[in-house]
């Protein structure tokens, strides 16, 4: 009796279970993304340079990245500056002055904040470079007697990045006018080489017009983190005298640490 139940049993199941084919005897195929080992990508994806020392590049943040960049500069000053990508390849931000933060003089000076935009309109080829135009309205070293920057702002620029014949030698070259009452333009050659994403040297010839206006700025990027570095340079390379308030004009050091990520 109880054989017979459990032949019925067995019967009864039977119909449920699909039939077994020669398709079933082979192991699923399972899709899965080679490693490009041999591809050279080291893992750090460092976050866009924006900037060198003074001058700009065409790299913009990411739309929803930010940044946020401390400069150290002569006589105990601190320039914050904080960038948004808030529209694809279009990036503002603003900038905030104060003198003699750092040290015993008590003679602080928060100046007027500015404001910085730059829209990157062309990502280049292999002939052709990248381009961006823009606006900065930062400038360096005030003159509290004249009210105005003895390193006049950028204003109005436009951009362009080119990697030359070594990989990760790239050129930055830019025109730039910042008061439209004299029509004057100013130009800029930068250049900037990467190493295995580790440092960046840089180096700029700066506020080209003529030979005694222009400057010369060096210095050195390191890469702590893909999204921080940490600058070390010298604005005004040979250059000797004063300003008209008495400022020294020769060459400045500064230390400049900056943060970058997403939203």
């Amino acid at each position: 009796m109880n054989g017979a139940l459990f032949a019925l049993a067995l019967a009864a199941l039977l119909p449920l279970s699909s039939p077994v084919s020669a398709e079933d005897d082979v192991a699923p195929r399972i899709s899965i993304q080679p490693k490009r080992a041999s591809s050279g990508v080291t893992g750090r994806f460092l976050q866009p340079d924006t900037s060198l020392i003074d001058t700009p590049t065409t790299a913009v943040l990411d739309y929803g990245g930010y940044s946020a960049t401390t400069r150290f500069f002569s006589a105990g000053g601190v320039l914050q500056h904080g960038s948004f990508g808030v529209f694809h390849r279009l990036n503002i931000g603003a900038s905030l002055n104060v003198d003699r933060l750092i040290g015993t003089d008590s003679t602080t000076r928060l100046r007027a904040p500015n404001v910085q935009a730059k829209y990157r309109f062309f990502d280049g080829d292999g002939w052709i470079p990248s381009g961006a135009i823009g606006f900065d309205g930062q400038g360096y070293l005030y003159d509290a007697a004249a009210k105005r920057y003895n390193h006049r702002h950028r204003g109005f620029f436009l951009a362009a990045t080119q990697e030359l014949f070594i990989p990760g030698l790239q050129a930055h070259p830019s025109f730039n006018i910042s008061d439209f009452d004299s029509n004057s333009i100013y130009g800029a050659i930068p250049l900037s080489f990467n190493i295995k994403d580790r440092v960046n040297l840089m180096f700029e010839w700066d506020n080209i017009s003529d030979w005694s206006r222009s400057r010369i700025n060096s210095g050195i990027r390191v890469y702590v983190t893909p999204g921080f570095h940490v600058d070390f340079g010298v604005r005004g390379i040979g250059q000797g005298g004063r300003f008209d308030d008495g400022s020294p004009r020769g060459p400045e050091r500064l230390v400049q640490i900056k943060y970058s990520g997403n939203f």
